[in-house]
């Protein structure tokens, strides 16, 4: 292992990443936005973003037809104190294997692993960019590393109904999180662009998950549950200095309540530890639990639901919202190692297409736009290295590639390689309605709007064909699983 681990600035091409001429600094990666936008009035008025669970480009698209996937990954050499652990002779590089969705391990995923004698992680992983530090990852529920166990992808047969998506509509293949963090940032990034909160005389963001259970503002005051760890503009971590997690800086909602434009939150709620507060929540999967101004008001249960079913039931009656977020219950998510009843299981892409035929089959059609994202990589290998700011923010990041589908009538069926954040997602939003900006990752994404064509006559729907019908997650019961823990 290497002695030092900062981010590396990447050296990068002009083509719309860089100031060439005049300004930029030599080396550097500046994240200018590119702001291309559809011609044309927009037609869309419903935005519906899918967010799913812990899974890297290449171990989902590695070998879709036109995408920068690859099935061979770097390794890192071994420090001499773990090489009995690994099977293999040191090597530079490893195939990766092609394997079920229902299987792989929960690798570490935080931006810095607690534990310094088991270094892990986004810093771990980046390796200074060379991206080959993966087979360095402990799963967290293990005192060994997983040599190349996070180097897979998942074979075509399981995830079809995300091919046929990413076939007849928009795969982004260069969409990078905005934090090099887990899902607690990962689904705070998708509702505020940021988690920049005060601190001393400036700020910092929040950056890994809240230690204990619950999450948010409904963690019990006075315990470790209330812990945060921040990352400050010159990326020096914090580990659990930072505020309690119920947090007051402006979100979609803010935006979206100032128009008015109708919003929810669709949530599962899961059966956790009793606190002083209950305990019953979605936690780290429900970002706005940890939004104060939405989780003490009258939103709280009627914009952000207890059961992510509900987003069937609003589309037939006709009560779609203009923007909405969907979150699934566990063993729906794609995450690794979600079961039920005790064997692993793989609903997630079939959970997906149902979300997508609902509003397919419905009057929404013609007026929406499906976003599916994954809310980080989960430890699994990417191989691209993501562009670095100069000078750095205080998120983290960029974080690494995780696979993004939109699906709409006016967009037609291409492989897309502008580079994404999270914040693109929203800026999108925000140009739709005309909303303003929330001034954090928003302002310099850019937009997902140039992958749609408005002058095009909108597609007629096509049915995703899916291993389980829409009756079977009508019919399923909530597991009450906790959310992860990263």
């Amino acid at each position: 292992m290497r002695a030092s681990r900062g981010l590396l600035v990447l050296i990068v091409s002009c083509a719309g990443l860089i100031a060439c001429a005049g300004g930029g600094s030599p080396g550097v990666t500046e994240l200018l936005p590119q702001h291309r936008s559809p011609a044309g009035a927009s037609p869309i008025k419903h935005v519906i973003i899918v967010i799913q669970e812990n899974r890297s480009f290449d171990n989902l698209f590695a070998t879709f037809p036109g995408a920068n996937g690859t099935t061979v990954g770097k390794l890192e050499a071994v420090p001499p104190a773990l090489q009995g652990q690994c099977p293999y002779p040191y090597a530079t590089s490893t195939p990766l294997a092609e394997k079920p969705l229902a299987t792989g391990n929960d690798y570490e995923h935080r931006y810095q692993a607690p534990d310094p004698n088991r270094p892990a992680g986004y810093l771990v992983d980046l390796d200074n960019g060379l991206m080959d530090g993966f087979d360095l990852s402990y799963v967290p529920a293990s005192s060994k590393i997983d040599c190349t166990g996070p180097y897979e992808y998942v074979q075509q047969s399981d995830i079809q109904e995300y091919w046929q998506m990413a076939m007849q509509y928009v795969l982004a293949d260069n969409l990078f999180q905005t934090q090099g963090s887990g899902s607690f940032t990962g689904h705070q990034d998708l509702i505020a662009a940021g988690t920049v909160v005060p601190y001393g005389s400036g700020t910092a963001s929040v950056i890994d998950n809240p230690t204990g259970y619950p999450w948010g503002c409904d963690a019990p005051p006075g315990t470790s549950g209330t812990k945060t760890s921040l990352i400050t503009t010159d990326l020096h971590y914090l580990l659990n200095e930072g505020p309690f997690p119920c947090f007051s800086y402006l979100t979609m909602r803010d935006l979206l309540d100032a128009k008015p434009v109708s919003w929810k939150y669709y949530a599962q709620r899961v059966q956790g530890p009793k606190g002083p507060q209950g305990g019953d929540t979605a936690g780290i999967w429900s970002g706005f639990d940890a939004i104060s101004a939405v989780r003490y008001s009258s939103e709280w249960g009627k914009n952000v639901t207890f059961s992510d079913l509900k987003i069937f039931t609003d589309i037939k009656a006709g009560k779609l919202p203009a923007v909405s977020w969907i979150t699934p219950d566990a063993q729906n998510s794609d995450h690794p190692q979600e079961h039920e009843h005790g064997k692993l299981v793989d609903f997630g892409p079939a959970w997906v297409a149902q979300i997508v035929n609902a509003v397919g089959n419905s009057k929404y059609w013609k007026s929406s736009a499906i976003v599916v994202v994954w809310d980080d990589w989960g430890g699994f290998y990417d191989h691209v290295a993501p562009p670095q700011l100069s000078p750095p923010d205080n998120q983290g990041g960029l974080g690494f590639r995780v696979p993004m589908l939109i699906v709409s009538p006016y967009v037609k069926a291409h492989v897309e390689h502008t580079q994404y954040e999270f914040g693109s997602i929203l800026h999108f939003v925000e140009d739709n309605w005309n909303l303003g900006n929330l001034g954090q990752t928003d302002v310099r994404a850019t937009s997902i709007g140039n992958a749609f064509d408005y002058s095009m006559a909108p597609r007629p729907f096509k049915q995703i064909q899916s291993k389980r019908s829409l009756q079977f997650f009508l019919n399923q019961k909530p597991s009450h699983q906790l959310p992860d823990t990263e």
